[in-house]
């Protein structure tokens, strides 16, 4: 394509959005953007890479006119700058369309894909490509930290990039992925989510099989065995790949996955496992991060590089040096003795997965869960049982109100009262507190030293992030300051 000097982004604090701007960038163009509210790390994420970002939507932000407009997924008719760019005829695109037009061409394109573990999976396979030496490109969902960044624009022949089923744009239903062309795939797992635009599993399943069909006959898939581990996953991930036309491999934890997981041991700060490789053993692996997912999402990305040519021992060596991604089991603060732990967690199947790697880190430990329903699966009462069952792995549980419930019809929306009530039966009590202030005001005091709390939103929870540690270290200093007047 013509590269238009000025390029805008409608929705630009995405997480893919705001990696697409620094690409932009990187490449030469003037780049500016808009959003209705910005929040960290993708907030901090611009800022740091001088991308200039535009609150709130105004059709001023439109002058003089871009050459070139891009319409993030979440802008709707209706949204102020959309209508100027159809009233003006101004030209536009969608993420995905420019990011296969502008980046992807003469790559050879790896797609990690998924309901789950996605973004930790992208982020893994990137390590191990750039600890190898072959300096990839790549496009993660969140904030790698091993790299300090979402994105890469490398010198070498791999473009790794997460590819998410989400809708394109709103015109363009279709999902993202769909627009990558991949040589390669990771198939994590295939449930239902995104119920604000999937009826049902069946037609995430077809999206599945829709990227499934994409991979030509020379390229591969490495795919989560389900019947060696979920079991209610595998039959959605054995109706997705049933015509896959290259080779599949599976990774799981027995036969007959083609990669098998063994002697996982979950240690303070380590966890460390062996794998086979059709039947023979293959590697020894540790790393840092927690949970049984994880041990799940490394092997995928160990699979994937081996058939890329790296070796073991490479893929040990950079599996061990990893840390995380931004918003993934991240230690926010710890006050007192209390951690205070971030999580993306946007679905029960989510949720439940990092309450059990927190569990195996943290043993003993009397564990919060404070969730924000903001996902729009979430915010829907479709999974209301399933979710419950999930927080009910916590020893204290707080539910806050559900994110814009105004703008999910009535009949579909999650009914707090019912899913404390389900989690009681579960076992737990559930509170119901509206807002992040109420939950700080309330639970602070009764945090202890040895808690471990998880944060629970894909968004910003009304800086509950920044709130809650706050009012710890006031709740200690007004405890020391009245030892102190007992005293006198």
């Amino acid at each position: 394509m013509n590269k238009p000097k000025h390029i805008h982004l409608i929705g630009i604090c995405g997480t893919a959005m705001a990696s697409l701007a620094g690409m932009l960038k990187e490449r030469g163009f003037r780049v500016t953007g808009s959003d209705a509210a910005a929040y960290p790390p993708m907030s901090d994420f611009l800022r740091d890479l001088g991308i200039p970002v535009a609150q709130p939507f105004d059709v001023k932000n439109l002058e003089p006119a871009p050459e070139l407009v891009v319409i993030g997924n979440a802008i709707s008719r209706g949204n102020v700058e959309l209508e100027r760019v159809l009233d003006q005829r101004i030209d536009f695109c969608s993420l995905p369309q420019l990011l296969h037009d502008e980046f992807l061409r003469g790559k050879e394109v790896i797609v990690v894909a998924g309901t789950h573990g996605k973004t930790t999976t992208t982020s893994m396979l990137s390590w191990i490509f750039h600890s190898a030496g072959l300096d990839p490109s790549f496009l993660i969902g969140g904030i790698a930290e091993n790299f300090g960044s979402s994105f890469h624009l490398g010198s070498g022949k791999h473009f790794i990039l997460e590819g998410d089923e989400y809708d394109t744009a709103f015109f363009d239903k279709g999902p993202k992925f769909l627009h990558y062309f991949p040589d390669a795939v990771i198939l994590t797992s295939v449930e239902f989510d995104h119920a604000d635009i999937y009826k049902d599993l069946d037609a995430v399943e077809t999206a599945f099989k829709r990227l499934v069909n994409l991979v030509p006959q020379r390229g591969r898939i490495i795919a989560f065995d389900g019947a060696s581990g979920e079991a209610t996953e595998s039959p959605s991930l054995e109706r997705s790949l049933a015509k896959a036309f290259c080779p599949v491999e599976r990774y799981g934890i027995a036969p007959p996955a083609n990669w098998q997981i063994g002697d996982l041991r979950f240690e303070p700060g380590r966890t460390s496992w062996t794998v086979r490789h059709d039947g023979r053993p293959w590697g020894e692996f540790e790393f840092a991060l927690a949970g049984e997912y994880n041990v799940w999402n490394a092997t995928a990305a160990a699979a994937m590089a081996l058939s890329c040519g790296i070796p073991c021992e490479a893929i040990a060596a950079a599996l061990n040096t990893f840390k995380s991604v931004k918003r993934r089991l991240e230690v926010k603060a710890q006050v007192n003795g209390i951690t205070i732990i971030d999580d993306f967690a946007h679905h029960p199947t989510a949720i439940a997965g990092t309450l059990k790697a927190l569990r195996g880190r943290y043993a003993g430990a009397r564990l919060w869960a404070i969730l924000e329903p903001r996902s729009n699966t979430l915010r829907r009462r479709i999974l209301q049982n399933d979710l419950a069952r999930s927080l009910a792995l916590a020893d204290e549980i707080v539910v806050a109100g559900v994110f814009r419930s105004e703008a999910v019809p009535k009949n579909e929306r999650l009914e707090l009262p019912a899913l404390a009530a389900e989690i009681e039966r579960n076992g737990r009590r559930a509170r119901l507190l509206p807002d992040a202030d109420t939950i700080v005001k309330t639970v602070a005091p009764e945090m202890r030293s040895g808690d471990v709390v998880a944060i629970l939103s894909n968004g910003g929870f009304g800086g509950i992030y920044e709130k809650l540690p706050a009012r710890l270290r006031e709740l200690t200093s007004e405890t020391i300051s009245a030892v102190a007047t007992q005293r006198d």
